[in-house]
C-alpha cells in the first residue's frame, strides 16, 4: 500500500514499465494507497485466467501434483526444469515474506503481553528504506545493520523439525484455521470502521495508475495457493462447470476480505505511514487503542494477531512441504543431486531436502526485510503462470486429442488473457527485481545443462 521511498532516484529501484514508458529513474516502488483495493481486484481478474489454465494443464495428468510435474509429463526436462528452478524461487521467497511478516506480529504479541525484547533481534540486517516508529522516527537508517531477526528464523527452523517427523493434512484443521482467518479480518473491518476518517482516502489513487498497478504486483503473493483449486478436475462430477465456479467464487471470496481490509486500513490512518511495516494493521490498531475511545480495540488486536500468525503458520508449512517436494521430484528424476531424494528411514519423510529448504528460507528471512523478498516471490510466480499458460496453447496445437476433463473456455483468449496480464504484473516490479530473477534463471540454466541433463532419467537416451 505504502511502496518503497529512497533518498534518491535510481534506475535499479524503479518500476520496469515505468522506466520503459518515461526513462526516467523513481526514489523507489510507488504506493498504491486506497487504490489497493482496486490493485486486488486486478490480480484477481488475473488470477482467473492463470487458475483455468493451470487447470486445464493439471486435468490432462491423471495424478495431484505442482507445475513441475505436469509439464515434465507434457513438455519434457528443459521447460520442467525452469518451472521446477522457478518455483523454487517462489516457494522459498514467498515463506521468506510470510516469516518476516510472522516475525513482525510476535513482536506485536510480546508488546501487548508488556515485552520489548532488543530491536536488533527482531528486525530484518537489512533495511533498504530504514526502519520507523508510527511517529516517523527513525529506529535504523537505511542499509545493513548489526541484527538478525530471530522470530523469522525460528519459525520456520521448528516448523522444518515438524516437517521433518512428518505431518499429514486435516481438511478439517484446513477449515478450522480458516475460519479462524476470517474472523480475525472480519473482527478488524467492523472493528475499524468506527474510526475511519474518510480524509483519508484522498487522493484515493495517490500515484495514479503506476500506483496502482505497482501494488497488484507486490501484493500478488497473498494470492499465492489458489491454483490448488484448478488442480480438483479428476474430483469433479460436471469439471467444466464446477471448476470455474470453484476458482471464481475463491477469487471473490479473497478479494472480498483483502479489499475490506485494505479499505479500512487506509481509513485509519494515512497510507503513507506504514511504509514498509510487516504487520501493518495490528501496528494501526496499537496506534488507535492509544486514541479516545480505542481501548477496546486493544482486544480486537489480540484476536488479530491470533489469527494472523495461525494462518501464517499453516501457509508456511503447505509451503515448505510444497518447497522440498519440488526438491525431492527433481532429484527423484536426476536434475538435481540423489541426495535431496534421501528419505529418512523413521519418519519416512525427504528430510535432506526439507532441511535443506529450511535453511534456504531460514537464513534469508532473519536478514532480509519482507519489501525485498516478497518482490521475487512475485515474478516467480507470475514467471511460472506464463509457461503455464504457453503450455496449454502448445499441448493444444500439438496434442488436440489428448483427453482433457476440463479446458479453458473461448479457445486461446484466456491463455494469451493470461500470459499479457502475468507480463504487465511483473513490468510493475523494479528494475533491481528484474534483474535478481535473470541471474536465478540464468544460474539454473548453467546447473542444467552442465550438470543436470547429463544425469537425469533421460540421459541415455541423448
Amino acid at each position: 500500500m505504502a511502496g518503497q521511498k529512497f533518498d534518491t532516484p535510481e534506475v535499479s529501484n524503479t518500476p520496469l514499465i515505468h522506466y520503459l514508458l518515461t526513462h526516467t529513474a523513481m526514489a523507489g516502488r510507488p504506493g498504491a494507497g486506497p487504490a489497493l483495493a482496486l490493485s486486488l481486484v486486478l490480480v484477481a481478474i488475473v488470477c482467473v485466467f492463470t487458475g483455468l489454465c493451470y487447470a486445464e494443464l493439471a486435468s490432462m495428468i491423471p495424478i495431484a501434483g505442482s507445475a513441475y510435474t505436469y509439464t515434465y509429463a507434457t513438455l519434457g526436462e528443459l521447460v520442467a526444469w525452469i518451472i521446477g528452478w522457478d518455483l523454487i524461487l517462489e516457494y522459498a521467497f514467498s515463506n521468506m515474506s510470510v516469516s518476516v511478516g510472522f516475525a513482525a506480529h510476535i513482536e506485536a504479541l510480546l508488546e501487548w503481553f508488556g515485552i520489548h525484547p532488543p530491536l536488533q533481534w527482531i528486525s530484518p540486517a537489512y533495511l533498504p528504506t530504514g526502519l520507523q516508529d508510527f511517529s516517523g522516527k527513525d529506529l535504523y537508517s537505511p542499509g545493513w545493520h548489526f541484527g538478525f531477526n530471530i522470530p523469522a528464523f525460528l519459525v520456520v527452523m521448528i516448523l522444518t523439525v515438524i516437517l521433518v517427523r512428518g505431518i499429514r493434512e486435516s481438511a478439517r484443521t484446513n477449515n478450522i484455521l480458516v475460519l479462524i482467518k476470517m474472523v480475525a479480518i472480519l473482527a478488524f473491518i467492523f472493528a475499524a470502521a468506527n474510526f475511519i476518517k474518510p480524509v483519508y482516502w484522498h487522493p484515493f489513487m495517490p500515484n495514479g495508475w503506476t500506483g496502482m498497478l505497482s501494488g497488484g504486483s507486490i501484493i500478488f503473493f497473498t494470492y499465492i495457493g489458489f491454483d490448488s483449486v484448478s488442480t480438483a478436475a479428476e474430483e469433479c462430477k460436471t469439471p467444466q462447470r464446477d471448476l470455474p465456479i470453484g476458482i471464481l467464487a475463491t477469487l471473490v471470496a479473497c478479494t472480498l476480505l483483502y479489499g475490506g481490509v485494505a479499505i479500512a486500513l487506509s481509513g485509519i490512518v494515512p497510507w503513507n505511514s506504514i511504509m514498509g511495516d510487516a504487520a501493518p494493521v495490528v501496528n494501526a490498531l496499537k496506534h488507535l487503542s492509544t486514541q479516545p475511545g480505542g481501548a477496546p480495540l486493544r482486544w480486537v488486536e489480540l484476536i488479530v494477531l491470533i489469527g494472523a500468525m495461525l494462518g501464517m503458520i499453516s501457509s508456511i508449512l503447505v509451503f515448505q512441504l510444497g518447497q522440498a517436494r519440488v526438491w525431492f521430484a527433481m532429484s527423484r528424476d536426476g536434475l538435481l543431486p540423489k541426495v535431496f531424494g534421501k528419505i529418512h528411514a523413521q519418519f519416512r519423510t525427504p528430510a535432506v531436502a526439507t532441511w535443506v529448504a529450511g535453511f534456504v528460507v531460514g537464513i534469508p528471512a532473519g536478514l532480509l526485510d519482507i519489501g525485498t523478498v516478497s518482490n521475487l516471490s512475485n515474478i516467480g510466480t507470475l514467471f511460472a503462470f506464463v509457461l503455464v499458460s504457453i503450455a496449454v496453447m502448445i499441448l493444444r496445437y500439438r496434442e488436440p486429442a489428448r483427453p482433457r476433463s476440463f479446458r479453458a473456455p473461448f479457445g486461446p483468449v484466456f491463455p494469451v488473457l493470461s500470459i499479457i496480464f502475468c507480463i504487465v504484473l511483473m513490468m510493475g516490479l523494479e528494475v533491481l527485481t528484474w534483474t535478481a530473477f535473470f541471474i536465478w534463471l540464468f544460474t539454473g540454466l548453467l546447473i542444467y545443462f552442465f550438470y543436470s541433463r547429463h544425469r537425469s532419467e533421460f540421459a541415455g537416451m541423448r
